[in-house]
């Protein structure tokens, strides 16, 4: 990936050269130019074309801001009703997350949505222990947390 972002970057700064204009508008073009190029000569690449794992990131960055103001309203209607009715619980979450920074990536989003934090990582980095403000459903839980942040995950690293 990091190969094929730098051969369009040296495409577009070429085109610069080419072109004897150093404006933003001539990088842009040329690097448009440069995902042309890498697009026709994808066969040759081991990997997928990197414009496909940041399209991933956006689609999980963007799940992740769903998510977040999700739970926030949630935890706010929680907290504004005049009887507290929660269910808080403790469950284990296996992982199929295989590498060190999709696990902490993983806790991370878990931990900054609200209602929600991971408590500990198993030794084998299999199962995240997780608390949660309000479960009534654990499975449901675990297959919300699954089918989207895991799902993400694993579709920006494995692209």
């Amino acid at each position: 990936m990091a190969f094929q972002i730098l051969l369009n970057v040296f495409i577009a700064v070429t085109w610069m050269f080419m072109t004897s204009s150093f404006s933003a508008s001539t990088f842009v073009i040329g690097f448009l130019i440069g995902l042309i190029l890498l697009f026709l000569t994808r066969r040759f690449f081991k990997s997928r074309l990197y414009v496909w794992k940041l399209w991933a990131a956006l689609k999980l960055t963007l799940l992740f801001l769903k998510e977040l103001t999700l739970s926030n309203i949630s935890v706010f209607m929680l907290v504004i009703r005049p009887k507290l009715n929660l269910q808080p619980m403790f469950f284990a979450l296996p992982t199929e997350l295989e590498h060190d920074w999709e696990i902490t990536l993983l806790s991370s989003l878990i931990t900054l949505t609200p209602g929600t934090i991971v408590v500990n990582v198993s030794d084998d980095q299999r199962t995240l222990y997780i608390h949660a403000l309000d479960v009534y459903d654990v499975d449901e839980a675990i297959e919300s947390i699954k089918n989207s942040f895991e799902k993400a995950i694993m579709e920006v690293s494995r692209a």
